[in-house]
């Protein structure tokens, strides 16, 4: 996202090269390691006390404590937006439809007969409306059910509970 405007600013690195006494691959990491935490801040909207704790663990004075929190509070409504914009549009859920269908009889029919479920899922994507139509049968539909509701019992546990509370 940033690395074509960080790579315009190499002049600038050398600029303050020769000021800092430092090498460009250490002011280069100081600036790839702000716009890391400042993105990743604005993208969990982390509070201002949760940010505060989270660079206090870095070690930095107070002052360039300060400065930090003042610029994460000025630019965090501005990267929101522009994470936003990148972020790609998934499609959201609008319906579903779904029917059961089993073969009654057939003459060639020698086997068992198995039913089949059809679900139509229409989707709201970018304004636009689509449908996707799959099938399955019902052994399978009960696995992927089991197979959701354990990942919903997951996300009750204390640890995925952490999780999610710590990127609200």
């Amino acid at each position: 996202m940033l690395w074509p405007l960080i790579k315009e600013l190499k002049g600038a690195w050398c600029f303050f090269k020769g000021k800092l006494n430092v090498g460009v691959d250490t002011i280069q990491h100081c600036i790839e390691g702000l716009t890391y935490l400042l993105t990743e801040s604005s993208k969990l909207m982390i509070s201002e006390l949760d940010f505060q704790d989270s660079i206090h663990v870095l070690g930095f004075p107070d002052e360039l404590n300060t400065v930090l929190l003042q610029l994460y509070l000025d630019s965090r409504r501005e990267l929101r937006s522009v994470l936003s914009e990148l972020a790609p549009k998934l499609p959201s859920y609008h319906s579903l439809e779904w029917r059961l269908d089993v073969q009654l009889a057939s003459r060639s029919l020698r086997q068992q007969i198995k039913p089949t479920v059809t679900i139509k899922l229409h989707l709201n994507e970018n304004e636009d409306q689509t449908a996707q139509v799959l099938q399955t049968d019902p052994s399978t539909l009960l696995h992927l059910i089991q197979q959701l509701e354990q990942a919903l019992g997951e996300m009750k546990t204390n640890h995925c509970r952490r999780i999610v509370r710590n990127m609200k």
